[in-house]
């Protein structure tokens, strides 16, 4: 499969796409592109999972909140803010994140706060802190250490094997995501198989539900995973290099 950047009616870029689709009973339905088995890493595509390790121990995650734990959001001010309240709740603070300090994704986010003469990137603006921040709360919750993103913390070791089981493939070896936290691997079928969990399972459908209702909020309004959820009933989240995972659960 090849996917094409069309400019004022020339084809301006060409890219092979790698392709896998799965049922509901974990069959793979249909494949396309030659780098079926090629492992890489899922990066942000795992969210959903991590966010479901996180509001397994946690307190409650209003939907908005599970949304935002699933994201890589434009760090626009809904995004910080909800953030923020996600670790008050739990009596912790945006120092508490080990994300990097950074600026908003969204070029918009930025340029108000330039405006407002906010000159130091913070770490409440990563793209990542929606994920941290439900980490966080799910340490306080079960008094466990907040060094989070210690390959062997309770947490990191429980994500691991959640994303191991969604995807029916070792994610080892562990990375290092750009946010701090460990990062796991795949195949395109893998993600495939996990992504129709996420629809099917009732533990994870919340989640996919969430995310789909507050597309928005997972991504950032003019994003395509944003866009893609508008127009069908899907949870969508995109990882990084053009990776992208689509529960659909609309039938």
């Amino acid at each position: 499969m090849l996917v094409g950047l069309v400019r004022s009616g020339l084809v301006e870029e060409r890219h092979p796409v790698s392709v896998a689709a799965v049922d509901g009973d974990g069959t793979v339905v249909y494949r396309s592109g030659g780098e079926q088995e090629t492992r890489f890493f899922l990066r942000s595509a795992a969210k959903p999972f991590q966010a479901a390790v996180s509001r397994r121990h946690g307190p409650v995650l209003a939907p908005e909140e599970l949304a935002l734990a699933a994201s890589s959001h434009g760090g626009q001010p809904v995004h910080v803010a909800l953030a923020g309240q996600m670790l008050a709740a739990v009596g912790l603070g945006p120092e508490h994140l080990l994300c990097p300090a950074a600026w908003p994704a969204a070029a918009g986010a930025r340029h108000r706060l330039a405006a407002a003469g906010i000159v130091a990137p913070q770490r409440l603006f990563h793209n990542c802190s929606g994920k941290h921040a439900a980490m966080l709360r799910a340490c306080a919750a079960r008094e466990w250490p907040l060094s989070y993103t210690d390959p062997e913390h309770p947490l990191q070791r429980e994500m691991r094997d959640e994303v191991a089981a969604a995807t029916g493939e070792s994610p080892d070896p562990v990375g290092v995501d750009g946010c701090g936290v460990p990062t796991f691997r795949s195949t395109v079928a893998g993600l495939a198989a996990a992504f129709a969990r996420l629809a099917l399972d009732p533990e994870l459908a919340p989640i996919a539900a969430a995310m789909a209702r507050f597309a928005s909020l997972t991504s950032d309004g003019d994003r395509p995973e944003a866009e893609l959820a508008r127009w069908c009933p899907a949870a969508v989240k995109g990882g990084a290099a053009g990776c992208l995972g689509v529960a659909w659960y609309g039938g």
